[in-house]
């Protein structure tokens, strides 16, 4: 019986007992050893002026910690941003990237990396795999839709200095599963105290990295509650509240939505002015019509907003090209839909931002007015392929807009004012 005792201590002490792993569903797109590769892409690609960056995909395997310290290490740009895409894996290999990444000051972000060479869906088959462990930079591309840092994968998050998590991308968390090692046959009591041991143990580790990381002790506690075959994908303003991400606007990149009607679109979420609650908005451009570009802005209305709000948006390298009007109230959206001509266009193109104004009535009677900026330096390439699919789109369906989340629009909202 001792020497059954002994065998149980010992296999409950190994390293790597403690795992944040993901579902076999979220698991099933990755590879089952973390990857960590440089990549290359379009001007811009991975932000205004950036288009290197350094991908770290798959689980997180029980070696991963010394690989990726070597590969670091050879990396001299330490701000080069790093891309993550994981369902999660071992805890502890976790906290010692994550400390890793914090001695680096890493810039960290969640999205997923698409390598050029590789066909497309295989982006984890063994060749696409070799490809990426080869030396050299790969040509890729980059994208936050349907982007992960899930369970584990959220501590090595978590060390980076700078971090963010785009509005299409998630971060989910769930408390850990304890895995032992167990030898014959001890007593249920001694196997009850030893387990209940270990996970105190784990309790102590996550509090204490969190704590190094300067992350909310909220967190920490939400975890506790979250079931391992429940995760709790975090919302935007729970990633601000417990300083995970804390912009007061957050936007994903232009992505293109194929189809018979095409379109491109940006969704964005800001910060309203008290509390932590965030308005969520998005923008889309279509196939053009008649020398003309349909333009649509669909955004949350404040439930305080009374009367008939205004939006204006201009090209940052042109603000007299503008375009906006009063928006139709659907519900608790308001929708704008307008077109901009051929030279707007063109300076929408040209701009590093899009400068965007509303005007809000106050109940005294008052205005409000907010001015914020959205990014556009994304824009250009996916304009190109939006050409590309409207020129080759046979049927034209019944108009999309608003896409979800937003409700159908029956009627026609006000156009653009004249200049």
């Amino acid at each position: 019986m001792l020497a059954r005792i002994l065998v149980l201590l010992a296999s409950l002490s190994i390293p790597g007992a403690l795992h944040a792993e993901g579902t076999a569903a979220e698991k099933a797109p990755f590879a089952h050893r973390l990857t960590i590769y440089l990549a290359k892409g379009a001007p811009d690609a991975c932000g205004p002026g950036c288009d290197r960056w350094i991908a770290i995909e798959g689980e997180v395997d029980q070696d991963a910690a010394p690989r990726v310290r070597r590969f670091l290490a050879g990396v001299k740009d330490t701000q080069r941003p790093i891309y993550l895409h994981s369902p999660g894996g071992n805890v502890e290999q976790s906290y010692v990237i994550g400390r890793l990444l914090r001695s680096r000051k890493a810039v960290a972000r969640v999205g997923r990396t698409i390598v050029t060479a590789c066909a497309a869906g295989t982006q984890q088959d063994a060749a696409c795999l070799k490809i990426k462990n080869a030396s050299g930079e790969v040509e890729a591309e980059l994208t936050t839709r349907n982007a992960m840092c899930n369970s584990a994968c959220g501590y090595l998050f978590l060390g980076a200095t700078s971090r963010e998590v785009a509005p299409d991308a998630a971060m989910a968390v769930h408390n850990s599963r304890l895995m032992l090692l167990i030898h014959g046959h001890p007593p249920a009591k001694l196997l009850a105290d030893a387990r209940q041991r270990q996970i105190e143990t784990s309790n102590r580790a996550r509090t204490t990295f969190m704590a190094a990381m300067g992350i909310s002790h909220e967190l920490d506690d939400l975890i506790r509650t979250v079931k391992f075959e429940n995760p709790h994908t975090l919302t935007r303003p729970e990633l601000y509240r417990f300083g995970i991400d804390t912009r007061n606007l957050a936007e994903t990149m232009w992505t293109l939505e194929k189809g018979a009607r095409p379109s491109i679109s940006k969704f964005a979420m800001m910060k309203k002015d008290s509390g932590s609650s965030f308005r969520a908005m998005e923008w889309r451009l279509s196939c053009e019509t008649r020398d003309r570009v349909p333009l649509r802005f669909a955004g949350e209305i404040d439930e305080a907003t009374v009367g008939k709000s205004t939006i204006q948006m201009a090209a940052s390298a042109d603000t007299n090209a503008e375009a906006g009007g009063i928006p139709l109230r659907v519900g608790k959206y308001e929708v704008w839909s307008g077109a901009v001509d051929s030279d707007m266009v063109k300076a929408i193109l040209a701009s590093r931002y899009l400068q965007v104004r509303e005007t809000t009535p106050l109940p005294d009677g008052q205005a409000d007015t907010t001015r914020f900026d959205i990014e556009m330096t994304s824009l250009a390439p996916v304009w190109t392929q939006l050409v590309a699919s409207c020129a080759s789109a046979t049927a034209v369906p019944k108009s999309p807009w608003p896409a979800p989340p937003w409700p159908t629009v029956s009627a026609t909202p006000p156009a653009a004012p004249s200049p």
